[in-house]
């Protein structure tokens, strides 16, 4: 079942062709996770999706509020009775249809979905996880590139190139060639005592797991953190790379050609994440 504008309405339910966010990509969507029945970062997913529904130019409705958002996703995970489980929620929001690239309003419409999760906390996968650098097409540094939208083209045709290429993911380069993002998170290198991750002003997705692991860092004693570029030649240098996301939380990169990393800080900062998530 799935949730339409707030009616619950079986899954197999068809959109209009002339919906903006399939016609045109115009919509915007987040990723929650929910353990156990709890809304994970839920205050972080709503204020980035306002945030985004403003530069987007989207109408905001009054009853937008983060109450009612969290009521409606979850009803939609009530009528799938999973109300108590583990399960990742997409809340997509579209502009109403009408108009070509110049739409004819602003209003929106909204859908959510959900799936069910195996787990409630978050494991590090310590597997084999190969990754390289996707250099067909590049990310532009605009605030647009922060955003979760529907346009995600380059993930898509990257995700592609990865398993033609036997790699478990590739990592995004912006219009500076500067290294960005991996395909499905941000990413972070530990060398020595610092932590690297790139700047929104680099064109990254700015993630809701990606703000909790900065919080993490920042209060640990013996790290010290920087949002800064980061350069193809510094990821061989690297002693770590991670990749985070909501749904797998963190994701050590094994190896990046001919090299091999560690995963010793992203153990620490996984466990602080899930006692954070066992305590809210």
């Amino acid at each position: 079942m799935i949730n339409f504008n707030g009616t619950i309405l079986e899954d197999h339910t068809n959109i209009s062709i002339n919906n903006r966010g399939y016609a045109y990509g115009d919509a915007l969507f987040e990723t929650i996770k929910v353990a156990n029945g709890k809304l994970l970062f839920w205050e972080d997913h709503y204020f980035r999706l306002m945030a985004s529904m403003r530069i987007m130019r989207m109408e905001i409705p009054m009853n937008f509020t983060m109450e009612y958002l969290e009521n409606q996703i979850n009803d939609t995970l009530e009528a799938n009775y999973l109300e108590s489980d583990n399960v990742r929620v997409k809340l997509i929001v579209h502009r109403n249809e009408g108009g070509l690239y110049l739409p004819k309003q602003n209003a929106v419409g909204y859908n959510i979905s959900v799936k069910p999760l195996n787990s409630d906390v978050y494991v590090l996968n310590e597997d084999k996880y190969e990754v390289d650098l996707f250099k067909d097409y590049f990310v532009a540094p605009t605030l647009l590139s922060t955003l979760k939208t529907n346009n995600k083209s380059i993930n898509v045709v990257g995700s592609i190139y990865a398993e033609e290429n036997g790699l478990n993911n590739c990592l995004l380069l912006n219009t500076d060639k500067s290294v960005i993002e991996a395909l499905n998170g941000n990413l972070f290198l530990v060398s020595g005592n610092t932590i690297k991750t790139p700047p929104l002003a680099d064109g990254c997705l700015k993630g809701v797991m990606r703000t909790q692991i900065m919080n993490f860092i920042d209060k640990m004693e013996d790290m010290e953190l920087f949002e800064t570029s980061i350069s193809p030649f510094e990821l061989q240098k690297a002693d770590e790379l991670f990749i985070t996301n909501i749904i797998t939380g963190i994701q050590s990169i094994s190896k990046y050609r001919k090299k091999v990393y560690k995963n010793e800080v992203a153990k620490t900062l996984l466990a602080k994440l899930n006692m954070s998530v066992r305590l809210t």
